[in-house]
């Protein structure tokens, strides 16, 4: 299927997500790859991974241009070789997600919401956040949590931060999509962040973005 949205969330921002339904010989067409990319794609064992590497690739080109190249610092956090955007990227089953924006750092994750997250969400969720109990809507709300965790994670530079300790999404009320806010203090960090949430099939998507304009 290829390129399912690319959405402009400003003049300088842009949100593209893939829906992965191509082989890999029709990926390695619609993408450009570099020796480095050639040398990591070779590396990886599994089929699925592949998929997922050449999903970014190919998606990055449809949202910036075959020129665009994705670089990673010692964190494996991705960076844009030739400087010129902030990038984020996701993928989870059959999607791919990249956020990018030319003034603004920017996160984002989505997750397939298949697994059973309430057996674990005593650990990324703290006493401060609260989940409703509500049986139609208690999956999503949970993986709303984790989606922004990840997406303030990525933001932040993935310095130091504990989920649970670290990171206190405010109380909100569920809906198919909407504006949440979340924290995110540390030794180091002590700053608040606007989030946005949506829902496509079974998958949670959660993005943040911010200017720090000199800071």
């Amino acid at each position: 299927m290829g390129c399912i949205t690319k959405h402009y969330l400003n003049e300088n921002t842009v949100l593209g997500v893939w829906k992965i339904e191509e082989d890999i010989n029709t990926l390695l067409e619609l993408s450009v790859l570099d020796n480095e990319d050639r040398k990591r794609f070779k590396g990886f064992a599994s089929n699925s991974r592949r998929l997922e590497f050449l999903s970014v690739r190919a998606l990055l080109a449809e949202l910036l241009g075959k020129d665009a190249r994705i670089v990673y610092n010692k964190n494996n956090k991705p960076f844009l070789k030739d400087g010129s955007r902030f990038i984020s990227i996701t993928h989870s089953h059959k999607l791919t997600a990249i956020l990018t924006s030319t003034n603004e750092k920017v996160g984002i994750d989505l997750e397939y919401m298949s697994s059973n997250i309430g057996a674990f969400a005593f650990k990324f969720l703290n006493r401060k956040e609260k989940v409703t109990k509500n049986s139609d809507t208690r999956k999503y709300h949970m993986y709303i949590h984790w989606c922004a965790k990840e997406s303030l994670y990525k933001i932040c530079d993935k310095e130091g931060i504990i989920f649970k300790k670290n990171i206190t999404i405010e109380p909100f009320e569920v809906m198919e999509s909407g504006e949440i806010k979340g924290y995110v203090k540390t030794d180091k960090i002590n700053e608040s962040f606007d989030l946005w949430y949506s829902k496509y099939d079974n998958y949670a998507i959660v993005w943040t973005k911010k200017d720090y304009g000199n800071k």
